[in-house]
C-alpha cells in the first residue's frame, strides 16, 4: 500500500534515535519500555529505563527484589501500579518461561498486567511477528488521513486492529516499520493539538486536509479528570513520602502531605488495597 512506502521511507530519515529502536535491544527491554511509555512522555522515560535495565537487565533479576523496590525505582513515572504488575510478570516470566519473554501475543496476554497493545507491541518491536499495533497516535492518524476526521473518537480495539491491519505490508519486517512509523508520525507530525501538516509525508493523500479541516462532531473520548487536588495527586504525594523513606513513614508524617483529612484516608485505603502501601508497625512502607 502507498501509505506504508511513505510512512516508512518517512520514519527511515525522521524517525527519533530511541534505545528501544537500536539493534540488539532485548525483548526484556522492550516489554520495560512499552509499560513506562504508557501515558508516559518518552523524555521521561528513557533515563528512567536506562537506569532500571542496568540495574535488572534480566527478568529474574526484578523478581529476585521485593516489590517495593520496582515500586522505588519507578519513581516519578506516574501510574506506580505498573510497577507491580511489572514486577509480577518478571516473577512469571522468570519461573514459567525460562527467564525469557514470550513471543506469542497469547502467552504475553497471559502475564500480570499486559494488555493487547503491549502484547502486540513485544511480539512485533521485539520478535518481528507481523501483527497491527494500534495506540492513541496510530488512531489519529488513521482517523485523519483515512476517515477524513480530526479525532478518532472513542476506541474500538476490532476496529482499530482491522483498520492498521489493512496498512500493513505482507513481509513482517516492513509491516513492522510501519508500525512503528505510524506511531511516530502521529506523535511528532500528526499530533493532536498541532499537525505538522506542511511537513507530513501523508499530506497529498490526507483525506482530513483534503476536506478542509472540518471539525469533528462525533463522539468524544473519555477525558481524564483533572490532576490538581485529585486524589491521584494525593497519592501521589504519599508515594513520594514512602519511596524516599528507608523506615516506616508515621501517620503524622502523612498528615503533613495534605490538609485535607477525608482525601487523605482515601489515598491511603487506595494504597494499601492496590498492594502500593502496606501496614506495619510504627506507620506505612512500600511492599
Amino acid at each position: 500500500m502507498r501509505i506504508a512506502r511513505l510512512v516508512n521511507a518517512w520514519f527511515a530519515l525522521e524517525g527519533r534515535d530511541l534505545p528501544w529502536r537500536r539493534p540488539g535491544f532485548t525483548a526484556w527491554g522492550t516489554l520495560v519500555s512499552e509499560i513506562m511509555l504508557q501515558q508516559t512522555p518518552v523524555a521521561r522515560v528513557v533515563p528512567r529505563l536506562e537506569a532500571w535495565l542496568e540495574r535488572w537487565p534480566t527478568p529474574a533479576a526484578l523478581a529476585s527484589e521485593p516489590p517495593g523496590e520496582a515500586v522505588r525505582a519507578w519513581d516519578r513515572l506516574g501510574y506506580p501500579r505498573r510497577a507491580l504488575a511489572l514486577h509480577a510478570a518478571a516473577t512469571q516470566i522468570a519461573e514459567r518461561h525460562g527467564n525469557v519473554v514470550p513471543e506469542d501475543v497469547d502467552a504475553l496476554l497471559a502475564l500480570p498486567g499486559i494488555g493487547d497493545y503491549t502484547a502486540r507491541a513485544v511480539a512485533v518491536f521485539a520478535y518481528g511477528h507481523r501483527h497491527p499495533v494500534v495506540d492513541t497516535n496510530v488512531r489519529r492518524v488513521i482517523a485523519r488521513a483515512l476517515l477524513g476526521r480530526g479525532e478518532a473518537g472513542p476506541p474500538s480495539t476490532r476496529r482499530d486492529l482491522a483498520a492498521m491491519e489493512a496498512l500493513l505490508p505482507a513481509d513482517p519486517a516492513e509491516a513492522r516499520v510501519t508500525n512503528a512509523a505510524v506511531m511516530e508520525l502521529g506523535a511528532i507530525v500528526c499530533t493532536a493539538r498541532a499537525p505538522r501538516c506542511d511537513v507530513c509525508p501523508l499530506a497529498e493523500l490526507c483525506a482530513w486536509r483534503a476536506a478542509g479541516y472540518p471539525a469533528y462532531d462525533g463522539p468524544k473520548a473519555a477525558v481524564q479528570k483533572k490532576f490538581e487536588g485529585s486524589d491521584r495527586q494525593v497519592r501521589g504525594l504519599i508515594m513520594a513520602e514512602l519511596r524516599a523513606a528507608d523506615v516506616p513513614v508515621t501517620a503524622a508524617e502523612i498528615e503533613t502531605v495534605w490538609p485535607d483529612a477525608a482525601q487523605r484516608a482515601r489515598a491511603v485505603d487506595g494504597l494499601l488495597r492496590d498492594g502500593l502501601a502496606v501496614q506495619v508497625d510504627g506507620g506505612y512502607t512500600l511492599p
